[in-house]
């Protein structure tokens, strides 16, 4: 026999547990408040009343409970299905309506988390169909962020609310030299060693035909129109892209972007202006320097390689070469920049109070923005090609 002695002058205060058995029928009264701040009183003679395998029905009786919350009607449902779960059959009598609503919203909630834990059986193609859908409404609601940001940007450029000439030129100048002066080593260092690998491995093909002064043709082409810029972007989309999200993303943890509104500056022509600005300034002339490493790495390995002169380099470039190939790779340069600039702020402004949080959206803005960036010259290439540029 379980027993637990009631408040005295039937003040229903502590919960109280007291169980009669005759044979293996177990009649249990349950008095005073099933609440939250004594709910542990009881747990030990619920956690036996379960443990007890000499029963056969027990009969639960509610009508000395004075007050119940969430806690005391989670713990019946617990001994319940506990009791139910041994083969125990179970009955439930003096069940206030309140107590019963509480029980069944309970048992609606927890059967509701079991089912969403549960792994779904035979679901294959609605679950994939709902990872698309999902996937799609993010794109969009990305994509309007996006367009805020940008219009924000082209429209509120001004530091101040309101105010639509303000333009900080100290902010946008430290921007350039950050994202771009800053950039400037590692761009040519790799741009120069992607020309001559390039410019090796096609002279080395090429040899077989006699045909190894073509190389010039191919490193010209292929560097100006598609290699320069796509691996200059890629490179500020790994380097500044994941620095702007890392920058917005910090002060919207520490709430500096909450403060600027406050005080009455605009987010966007504070963070993202100067920055975008920059990417657009910034991003063309790397790719005027990268295409400059390129065809210098690749001038010095055909004349090592190949034997071919710098002078005879020079002169077979100017001739495979015209004023439309070096302009198919610089207009996508700003189009590269504004993709990259936008992707890093978005990802910046959702990030929530964590480092955890910082970090996916670092990772996230970096893959999006290289993903996006290699769709857009693919278009530009199709573009091309339609209009025979």
């Amino acid at each position: 026999m379980l027993t637990k002695q009631k408040t005295p002058n039937g003040a229903h205060d502590e919960p109280s547990l007291t169980a009669e058995r005759s044979g293996g029928d177990v009649d249990c009264r349950l008095e005073g408040d099933w609440t939250t701040a004594g709910i542990a009183a009881v747990d030990k003679e619920l956690r036996a009343l379960e443990a007890d395998r000499g029963m056969t029905r027990v009969r639960l009786d509610l009508s000395g409970v004075g007050r119940m919350d969430t806690a005391g009607a989670w713990v019946v449902h617990r001994t319940l299905n506990t009791l139910k779960a041994n083969g125990i059959q179970v009955e439930i009598s003096g069940a206030g309506e309140d107590e019963a609503t509480l029980l069944d919203a309970v048992a609606e909630a927890l059967e509701d988390g079991d089912e969403l834990a549960r792994e779904p059986k035979g679901r294959a193609i609605g679950n994939g169909l709902e990872a698309i859908g999902r996937g799609v409404y993010r794109i969009l609601g990305d994509a309007k962020l996006g367009m805020h940001i940008l219009g924000s940007t082209i429209r509120g450029a001004q530091l101040k609310l309101g105010r639509g000439h303000a333009i900080n030129p100290a902010a946008i100048a430290n921007q350039i030299d950050r994202m771009g002066i800053g950039a400037i080593p590692v761009v040519v260092l790799m741009s120069a060693i992607v020309g001559a690998i390039v410019a090796q491995q096609g002279a080395f093909q090429l040899r077989y035909f006699g045909a190894e002064i073509f190389v010039v043709d191919l490193v010209g082409i292929l560097v100006l129109r598609e290699l320069g810029v796509l691996l200059t972007a890629i490179m500020i989309a790994g380097r500044s892209g994941s620095a702007i999200t890392a920058e917005i993303g910090s002060m919207k943890m520490r709430e500096e972007v909450d403060a600027l509104t406050v005080i009455g500056l605009n987010p966007v022509g504070v963070l993202v202006f100067p920055r975008l600005v920059a990417l657009l300034i910034g991003l063309p002339c790397l790719t005027v320097l990268a295409n400059f490493a390129a065809l210098g790495g690749a001038m010095a390995v055909s004349w090592y390689y190949s034997g071919i002169m710098p002078e005879a380099f020079i002169d077979r470039l100017r001739a495979s070469i015209d004023l439309s190939t070096i302009l198919a790779g610089l207009i996508k340069a700003p189009f590269m920049a504004l993709i990259i600039g936008i992707i890093a702020s978005v990802e910046g402004m959702k990030v929530e109070g964590s480092a955890e949080s910082l970090g996916r959206r670092v990772t996230a803005s970096v893959v999006k923005a290289i993903f996006i960036v290699i769709v857009v010259d693919g278009l530009f290439a199709m573009f091309y090609a339609a209009i025979d540029f």
